[in-house]
């Protein structure tokens, strides 16, 4: 949450105006990028949070240019470069040159529907007592790492109020960098939109937010 697509609350950049009758996808192409990113994301190559940084770090004016699934494939690729499963001369020449790298699972069709519908579970056992109770107000921190994490830029150094403790989840500012999954507890944070963006804003406006223990200090 801290590139060009961290850009949903900040000024200039909304309100977003939904497309009448927009379809699941616009061209057949899409539906083979979303195929494709969930098939190499079954093979166990790189987490969930993994993918969403390879996004999120795209170039400013790439991910801005970009279409929804564009940048879809764009991560796709810089994660497949990573992971030497594809090469460069493959991109240019559209066919493979060397074999396959060995993954750890392929999915076959008749899998997806059950896949899809599990999800990923990313809750884990919890270890230790939370920090906040519901009710209890809190600051998010206002840090702005370079790596990976879901603290919203808008929301960093604001109050809110604790909705509720969800158990303990794995936090995606390690995971997304292969520095182990790190569990926390997660809650849900309710702040007002005055809060959020001065008193010019909906002054009945409420943004809910899922923030993990380490976002958060007493208020």
């Amino acid at each position: 949450m801290n590139g060009a697509q961290d850009l949903g609350g900040m000024m200039g950049f909304g309100p977003i105006a939904p497309e009448k009758d927009e379809p699941f996808f616009h061209a057949a192409w899409e539906k083979r990028a979303m195929a494709v990113t969930l098939a190499m994301g079954a093979t166990g190559s790189w987490p969930l949070d993994a993918g969403r940084y390879a996004r999120e770090s795209l170039p400013p004016a790439d991910y801005l240019s970009s279409s929804y699934y564009e940048i879809w494939i764009k991560a796709l690729i810089k994660l497949m470069l990573a992971k030497a499963m594809v090469s460069e001369a493959e991109l240019a020449g559209g066919q493979a040159i060397e074999p396959a790298k060995p993954v750890k699972r392929v999915i076959k069709a008749s899998e997806v529907p059950a896949a899809l519908a599990a999800g990923t579970r990313c809750d884990r056992p919890v270890s230790q007592p939370a920090r906040f109770a519901a009710g209890e107000g809190v600051r998010a921190r206002n840090e702005h790492k370079i790596t990976h994490t879901r603290l919203p830029r808008y929301a960093r150094g604001h109050l809110g109020t604790v909705v509720e403790a969800h158990g303990m989840f794995v936090l995606p500012d390690t995971n997304a960098h292969g520095e182990g999954e790190n569990p926390e507890w997660l809650y849900t944070v309710r702040f007002t939109g005055t809060e959020l963006w001065g008193p010019q804003a909906d002054p009945t406006l409420t943004v809910m937010l899922d923030l993990w223990e380490s976002y958060l200090d007493p208020a």
